[in-house]
């Protein structure tokens, strides 16, 4: 049988990275998208090293037209039968808290965040509805349930992402496409390591088990989702967070 195709934004560090490396593990070829032309470039020849087939595109996933474009390719290279929305950040430099924040900011974070994993579903859910197989898998984050002092857009744009993925889940499910979010907590990245020593201290001891995890944790959980063992699950949101929040 010939090897199903996933689709993975922001596949070029972190969490997109480790989680490509996984589907391709898992026996799927891959497309793997991000604005990083040199490590996607790097992302992709591991997973060719892995005899899986790999399309690495470089695009602005906020930008709708190169969206459309990427998508006529995959089409082209493959049929999706899972997608993985990881691109997303917060504002980072810009963050603050919300009485003195900046309109141009939220707006970045949402589009970034919310906006992108709406635009690429809605590119590949039509194939996934007429086939009515698919897999999607969200990320939002503990934020969006737990709230976060600086991260007010953050949180906002990561809750709409599960309120989208509830409500994609209940179209999606008479056409036996599953549709889940992540939500991980305190996850070794770029991001994480660039935080000052006492921030990354704080956040370890606020873990109920004792340490940070790395994107490799994620990427399991994604691969679970993936996978034909959790064709009954829809519409939910799987806390990755070491017990920091628990519902």
């Amino acid at each position: 049988m010939a090897a199903r195709l996933a689709l993975v934004t922001g596949a070029a560090n972190g969490i997109g990275r480790a989680t490509a490396l996984r589907l391709a593990r898992d026996g799927f070829d891959m497309a793997i998208i991000d604005r990083e032309a040199d490590t996607l470039a790097i992302v992709s020849r591991e997973i060719e090293a892995a005899s899986r087939r790999c399309l690495p595109i470089v695009l602005d996933c906020t930008d709708e037209a190169e969206v459309t474009q990427a998508c006529e390719r995959i089409e082209a290279f493959g049929t999706p039968h899972v997608l993985f929305n990881n691109v997303g950040q917060s504002g980072r430099e810009r963050a603050s808290e919300f009485w003195c924040s900046d309109p141009e900011v939220w707006r970045f974070v949402l589009n970034v965040s919310l906006m992108t994993t709406m635009l690429w579903s809605r590119r590949i859910v039509p194939g996934m509805r007429a086939r009515r197989a698919g897999r999607i898998i969200n990320m939002s984050s503990m934020s969006a349930l737990a709230g976060d002092v600086g991260l007010s857009d953050y949180a906002a744009a990561k809750a709409g992402v599960i309120g989208f993925t509830r409500s994609l889940a209940r179209e999606l499910a008479p056409f036996h496409v599953a549709v889940n979010a992540v939500a991980p907590g305190a996850i070794r990245t770029r991001a994480h390591d660039r935080l000052p020593p006492e921030t990354i201290d704080r956040i370890r001891n606020s873990v109920p088990m004792g340490f940070v995890a790395e994107p490799d944790d994620v990427a399991h959980t994604v691969s679970f989702l993936a996978s034909d063992g959790a064709r009954y699950i829809t519409g939910q949101t799987l806390l990755i967070d070491g017990g920091r929040w628990m519902v």
